[in-house]
């Protein structure tokens, strides 16, 4: 097995297959501290040593079959943190089991985890803390292999204040009271389904639920709660449909949970609890495809996972295909066309910022010294579905690639896949078509940076009216400016205003007295739609229109999505009369904002500590 570049364990020795957590939550020390016990079994002969990943974890001791084992930590790396290197008390030959424990405690600093004083909170009554161990964060919670190539079981016992609810990526056994501390409470959960240590996932505060369906249960603080469940209420109907195309849900309860504004993601595929944005609760159920994406990811990421995260289109492109399939299905085959062209859109921009000729553009990019976090853009969203889509259009259409694609999931379910797998699958699924497959430059979509060397064909029909209004603002002399009117959006969705903006924003900078008339006749900056006023505070800042500055500064710091705080604070930056302010509002709020963003922000606006 090729090793993980992003990992220092060594699964091809020594393989963890079972973990039992039990652990504190300590909101005064912001850590959680417990013991970790993992059942592993050796892969070789001989087996004297076992390494795991930690960040930043402090260890206080390892048992090996409840027997005290030796152990030291290795040589510190920038991003990968330090190796925890485990001596076993005894031997272990090839195929035995044994039981490492170890006690730890996380540091307050800990990039998985996101701790809330009471203030921070919309309730402003109760701590929380919620984690976010993708890609490779788990190791700063507790020592374990952080590798996606490495699956296991898992059963947990947390300790919280019994006035807080617990929830993990597992299902939810019972609760009881904390023996030792009677203000205390223990919530059991259990994952029976094997999977890889970025989804573990925890979070403890003052939450709410409802019910939207026959599996499925929101959860939010209080305020936000019904609105959430208006919001998702379409989730059941996505969970049929993607069960109808891709086979069975293995997985049991489906719950969602919406986060505070810093989560730094749409969504999070949190087995059996997806974490969402509260930016995608538009109030029309409008951004509600981030569901069908994280409800795909039941079969394509956490049931077939990519190896390691050179890999991470197989996880991302084949989930795009089937949340735009699950769309087609329920909002008809234009529609997945419109929104996989919005996508190819996507994917431009992701190339114009990093660059034609970046190598983090390729679709498997080498991460060898390359901190999976900064390798992430739509690039292995967007490049895999591209490849996918030109796949299904060379092979036989939709029903014919969606047989091969429900093939799949059944061939490598629970299994961590490489590409070769991957491609090695499809040459025996499509062996009466080899000839059209020899034809398929791979090694350009694959290992080429910039854009794919082909562009499928796509259904023009709901775009043509975006192309047409961007043309005229493009084309548009002042003189021109009094032809536009409100009239203008009167047929198009939120759909189809979010293409209609992506558009322009291809395009160079618009002059400033354009965007100005775009607000008297559209009044843009009354929407609260998160992706459209993302894009529409871009064209603004593009256009150097100074008024746009504090509404931008406004929706990069209110909340922490990355796809919109990090291009917002870019733009920021890149206007010279923002540039300083732009700075300055960074760090006066980067110790309220996720870890991961705060790095990443630090980082695009040169403040790297």
């Amino acid at each position: 097995m090729a090793a993980d570049p992003s990992s220092f364990s060594s699964p091809s020795c020594c393989r963890t297959y079972h973990l039992y957590l039990r652990c504190r939550v300590d909101f005064g020390a912001r850590a959680l501290r417990g013991t970790a016990a993992f059942t592993t079994r050796a892969e070789r002969e001989a087996l004297r040593r076992l390494v795991l990943d930690t960040r930043e974890v402090q260890v206080f001791k390892v048992t090996v079959n409840g027997q005290d084992a030796e152990f030291g930590f290795g040589e510190k790396h920038s991003f990968k943190g330090t190796p925890l290197e485990i001596t076993l008390p005894f031997e272990l030959r090839r195929g035995q089991e044994a039981i490492v424990e170890v006690s730890f405690e996380s540091s307050p600093k800990s990039s998985a985890l996101q701790w809330f004083s009471p203030e921070q909170t919309s309730g402003k009554q109760h701590p929380l803390l919620f984690s976010q161990c993708q890609a490779a964060h788990c190791r700063a919670i507790f020592p374990c292999q952080d590798t996606p190539a490495v699956k296991l079981t898992y059963c947990a016992e947390i300790s919280v204040p019994k006035e807080l609810v617990a929830l993990m990526s597992a299902n939810r056994e019972g609760e009881l009271p904390d023996p030792e501390d009677s203000s205390r409470k223990i919530y059991q959960f259990s994952q029976n389904v094997p999977i890889p240590c970025y989804l573990i996932a925890l979070v403890v505060g003052a939450l709410e639920s409802r019910k939207i369906g026959p599996r499925t249960l929101v959860w939010a603080e209080k305020d936000l709660v019904d609105k959430s469940a208006y919001e998702f209420a379409e989730t059941e109907a996505m969970l049929k449909t993607a069960e109808d195309l891709a086979g069975p849900y293995v997985w049991g309860q489906y719950d969602l949970l919406v986060l505070p504004p810093t989560f730094p993601y749409g969504g999070m595929e949190n087995p059996c609890l997806t974490f969402v944005t509260p930016t995608l609760l538009a109030g029309d159920r409008s951004l509600s495809n981030v569901i069908a994406h994280e409800i795909s990811h039941s079969w394509t990421g956490n049931l077939v996972t990519n190896k390691n995260w050179q890999h991470f289109w197989l996880n991302e492109g084949h989930t795009v295909y089937l949340e735009r399939r699950i769309q087609g299905r329920l909002f008809g085959e234009q529609f997945r066309h419109f929104q996989a062209l919005g996508g190819w859109r996507e994917l431009q921009h992701s190339i114009n910022t990093l660059g034609d000729k970046n190598p983090l553009t390729n679709l498997i990019p080498n991460l060898n010294e390359v901190d999976p976090d900064d390798a992430f853009s739509s690039v292995p969203y967007e490049k895999g579905f591209a490849l996918l889509f030109h796949l299904e259009q060379l092979l036989g259409g939709p029903d014919v690639f969606m047989g091969f694609l429900k093939a799949y999931i059944q061939q490598f379910a629970y299994k961590s896949i490489a590409t070769e797998d991957w491609k090695d699958f499809l040459y025996s699924y499509f062996k009466d078509q080899v000839d059209v497959l020899d034809k398929v430059d791979w090694n350009s979509w694959f290992y080429a940076p910039g854009m794919p060397p082909a562009k499928p064909t796509y259904d023009m029909t709901l775009a043509n009216a975006c192309v047409a209004l961007c043309e005229r603002w493009v084309k548009a002399k002042e003189s021109d400016l009094d032809s536009f009117s409100s009239e203008d959006l009167k047929e198009m969705s939120s759909h189809q205003l979010i293409e209609f903006m992506a558009l322009l924003l291809l395009e160079p900078p618009l002059p400033l007295s354009h965007v100005q008339r775009m607000q008297q006749v559209y009044n843009f900056n009354a929407i609260n739609n998160s992706e459209i006023r993302l894009r529409w505070l871009r064209l603004c800042l593009r256009s150097k229109w100074e008024e746009a500055v504090p509404l931008a500064l406004k929706m990069a710091t209110e909340q922490g999505r990355m796809k919109f705080t990090r291009p917002l604070f870019r733009d920021l930056y890149n206007f010279d009369k923002s540039r300083d302010l732009a700075v300055k509002t960074y760090l006066e709020h980067r110790a309220s904002m996720h870890p991961v963003t705060s790095m990443l922000v630090g980082k695009d606006l040169n403040q790297n500590q």
